[in-house]
């Protein structure tokens, strides 16, 4: 399959642009927003369909997680209903938002938008996330902070991307409570990537339907705290045959949402374990 989005670095780039103001796309009309396609018309009404299972609890306390500054990479993360959360009514752990973002390929594929962290980071240096990061007093919603972490990130303008839904949140092992925001990016030749080096090295591009299948996977099974559980690692090239490794949380986020795309469970067994969430959440809490 060919990859529509050159894979971009800081090199080639200018350094960040600076956030606008954000205009919610989902006002604009339907045929508008996914380019005439109707293909991805019909993505957009099957997904705003989607109803991600409840949350265990609503948020009532305020808390102070952080992780690697507010971005979401970990190597190990589940969905929420995947643990077993001991004291639900103060379970309200930081927020973070990621932007499942897609498009159609030139050969029909539906694709997905990839990051490389930046490999002066401290931490997960060099590690491929989806855009996103933690929820500012000022987002509305999820969406938005997706749409501008993305803004931040790669200089995704916000008007070119369509939120049709969101899924069940994920937990990290640090307990952020991670929100996958699906959106269709409905002119993807208006996407000109701008990367920020501080956190990104570079953009890309892989077929979402990559994560339903078994040909470029590997698993590894972990245990801890008397809990079995697989990582999945997915190796994937693009068109100039770079090479990049896609696992942990990352992956899960992915694997769940062809999962809903393509109506059809992934063909490998995910295993994901049953954690107990600590009963009250603060700073250096984990799930045991």
């Amino acid at each position: 399959m060919i990859s529509i989005l050159r894979t971009i670095t800081t090199s080639l780039i200018p350094t960040r642009i600076s956030v606008t103001k954000f205009m919610d796309s989902s006002s604009s009309s339907s045929n508008a927003i996914i380019g005439g396609s109707e293909r991805l018309l019909a993505l957009a009404q099957h997904l705003r369909l989607y109803k991600p299972p409840p949350p265990f609890a609503e948020d009532v306390l305020e808390q102070s997680i952080e992780e690697n500054g507010g971005k979401v990479v970990s190597q190990l993360g589940f969905p929420e209903s995947a643990t077993t959360i001991q004291n639900p009514e103060k379970f309200s752990p930081k927020k973070a938002a990621v932007l499942i973002c897609l498009f159609e390929g030139d050969a029909g594929d539906l694709r997905v938008i990839l990051t490389k962290r930046s490999s002066k980071l401290s931490t997960h240096s060099g590690e491929v996330s989806l855009p996103g990061g933690k929820a500012d007093e000022g987002d509305k919603d999820d969406g938005d902070t997706a749409k501008r972490e993305a803004k931040e990130e790669i200089g995704l303008d916000p008007e070119l991307v369509n939120v049709v839904t969101v899924l069940e949140p994920f937990l990290s092992k640090h307990l952020l409570r991670v929100v996958p925001v699906i959106g269709i990016l409905h002119d993807k030749k208006a996407f000109k990537p701008v990367l920020n080096p501080a956190e990104v090295e570079s953009v890309f591009d892989a077929p979402l339907e990559m994560f339903l299948k078994d040909e470029k996977r590997t698993q590894e099974e972990r245990e801890w705290m008397g809990e079995k559980y697989l990582i999945h690692f997915f190796d994937y090239d693009d068109i100039e045959n770079k090479k990049y490794l896609i696992w942990g949380l990352t992956a899960g986020i992915l694997i769940r949402a062809a999962s809903i795309v393509y109506k059809r469970p992934p063909a490998f067994i995910e295993q994901n374990p049953k954690f107990k969430v600590p009963q009250v959440v603060s700073k250096g809490s984990s799930m045991t």
